[in-house]
């Protein structure tokens, strides 16, 4: 993986954005590597092809870049509410490579990767419409929060300026692909509740603690009235997949 982008690209073009954009995606397509398999390339796909940017010549894995000058912080900006919704729903959603680069150079200090398969609906933030004097009256965007994802699904290939290696990051990817077994309709839930074990901060924990997050995932899935019973059953879906020991009675530990 070459850091450097071709920013004599940029000259094609006038607004910033659109320098950005095809600087970035170009180099995306020198660089990308498929994280599901053993490609080491990933095909560019035609402009405005919707939602996606690359597509994986080998298991056909789709991937999206999103890039910015600033820092990865926990919201991302994305595009609309609704479609990211039903992407989700759908099981739809492509892979996002989250990229932070460095204009001045032309080169990237920072790359995340997210799979399709871990972003639950709580992660998708709507945005407030568009004035009623805006070209584009009433739409709805989207942001992405990423410390709604449960830190296992950031796969860090670029991190201030040092590369991950291949072979990791691939191990990272296969790891939490027992994610994407879990039906569109049931992960949000695995996810919200990975998400929550995770913040609990400690190696060992029980259900109880779980269970003072209750009003948090009532907030989040309002159609449930049985939330204790459906987070001990994603305890169990967790451990099914790899992430946590059952200890004992109540008592689980991350694996």
């Amino acid at each position: 993986m070459n850091l450097s982008m071709r920013g004599e690209l940029a000259v094609a073009y006038t607004s910033g954005s659109q320098k950005a954009r095809n600087v970035t995606e170009a180099w995306g397509a020198d660089n990308f590597y498929c994280p599901n398999c053993s490609s080491q390339k990933l095909n560019w796909l035609k402009r405005n092809t919707k939602a996606n940017d690359y597509r994986c010549p080998n298991c056909e894995f789709w991937f999206q870049l999103k890039s910015q000058q600033t820092r990865i912080g926990n919201s991302i900006t994305d595009g609309a509410y609704s479609a990211m919704m039903e992407a989700i729903k759908n099981d739809r959603t492509p892979s996002f490579f989250f990229m932070q680069y460095e204009l001045a150079t032309w080169s990237v200090r920072n790359l995340l990767l997210v799979p399709h398969f871990a972003f639950p609906p709580s992660a998708i933030i709507q945005r407030k419409p568009l004035s009623p004097t805006a070209r584009r009256a009433g739409w709805i965007g989207c942001n992405i929060a990423l410390n709604r994802i449960p830190i296992e699904a950031h796969i860090a290939l670029v991190t201030e300026r040092q590369i991950t290696s291949e072979k990791e990051v691939r191990e990272k990817f296969k790891k939490v692909k027992p994610l994407k077994e879990i039906s569109a309709a049931q992960r949000g839930w695995t996810l919200d509740v990975l998400n929550i074990v995770r913040r609990l901060g400690k190696p060992e924990f029980t259900n109880e603690e779980v269970y003072a997050f209750t009003r948090e995932l009532e907030k989040l899935h309002p159609d449930n009235r049985h939330v204790r019973d459906k987070i001990r059953q994603q305890l169990q879906v967790l451990r099914d997949a790899g992430f946590l020991i059952h200890v004992s009675r109540s008592e689980w530990k991350l694996k």
